[in-house]
């Protein structure tokens, strides 16, 4: 009989989730970002975003919740009811590094969260003020050794943090990291001389980078950039440095799969839209989306790993 009755809660509970998943959505969705407006994150999420409303006949807002190193938006979304009208644009910031960089943190990456699909990756640039006087990585680098102490470089994400104290660990550098809310005060205080250094994604710094307000040094890829071909990767002076910022969407924990699989789907054919891959593109940002949420699932299990073990060559201790 006990058998019987759980079988039956089985089956209800499916046929309930099957029934959610046809209705749904029958309101607008929340696209929570953990980055300011402007973030390389923030447009992606917005072309992302115009594109899934219009195939699924639903307003997708995008919600900026910056702060805390991406924790103010994961914590928010870790608590969300699992309904599928709050989902979770983010980075390696939240997924990958936080659990390495603090002590305490109020959300678990893995147990609070359902895996949908990745996007894509962010590739980053290191740039200088120009009135640094150095027109390589490796004249920098000589500069910085020669002015211990005088330099500060700009951090408002994990990935940035991370290169500049790859660089700094493995070149002997002695500068100050200045934390940063977002992105685009991070740029604009590269520009003024505020900061001196600034690792920077492509997605916000592309304008800036094109122009001569700032001087591009290098890419953290090691096999370079498309939007910039001819670009020296960090790696041909720092040997064996290779970062890349990873995208993917989220749910609550718990998430139906129905629900699950009816995003994944929509954002394969997203994916596979024209326009979409166009305006991505202009930014920067390279797609390489999973194809199954248990693909991505594997993947943010081996980021969040493998950012622990560069968090540590680095340095970088927690808070």
């Amino acid at each position: 009989m006990h058998f019987i009755k759980k079988w039956v809660g089985i089956a209800a509970l499916v046929c309930s989730s099957g029934a959610m998943a046809q209705n749904y959505p029958n309101k607008p969705i929340t696209l929570v970002i953990p980055f300011a407006a402007g973030s390389g994150t923030d447009f992606v999420a917005r072309t992302v975003a115009q594109k899934l409303s219009e195939r699924l006949k639903q307003p997708v807002v995008v919600d900026n919740k910056a702060g805390a190193s991406a924790q103010i938006a994961a914590q928010f979304v870790a608590k969300a009811a699992p309904d599928g009208y709050t989902l979770f644009m983010t980075t390696n910031t939240s997924h990958s590094a936080n659990p390495w960089m603090f002590k305490t943190l109020n959300y678990d990456p893995i147990k609070d969260f359902t895996p949908i699909v990745r996007v894509g990756e962010l590739p980053f640039a290191l740039a200088i003020n120009p009135k640094i006087p150095a027109k390589t990585l490796q004249e920098f680098i000589d500069y910085a050794k020669k002015t211990p102490g005088k330099l500060a470089y700009a951090t408002p994400n994990s990935t940035s943090l991370v290169a500049m104290e790859t660089i700094k660990n493995i070149a002997g550098l002695d500068i100050v990291g200045v934390p940063y809310k977002a992105s685009p005060q991070a740029m604009t205080d590269l520009i003024s001389g505020e900061v001196q250094v600034y690792v920077v994604d492509l997605g916000s710094g592309m304008a800036s980078l094109k122009s001569d307000r700032v001087r591009l040094l290098a890419v953290t890829t090691a096999k370079g950039s498309q939007s910039f071909p001819g670009t020296p990767a960090i790696a041909s002076v720092v040997k064996g440095f290779d970062l890349v910022s990873w995208n993917g969407i989220f749910g609550p924990a718990n998430l139906p799969r129905p629900i699950v699989d009816k995003i994944n789907t929509e954002m394969q054919a997203v994916f596979a839209d024209k326009d979409f891959q166009a305006k991505i593109a202009a930014t920067g940002f390279e797609l390489d989306p999973t194809k199954t949420p248990e693909e991505f699932a594997k993947y943010v299990d081996f980021q969040l790993k493998h950012w622990g073990e560069m968090l540590r060559n680095a340095g970088v201790k927690p808070q």
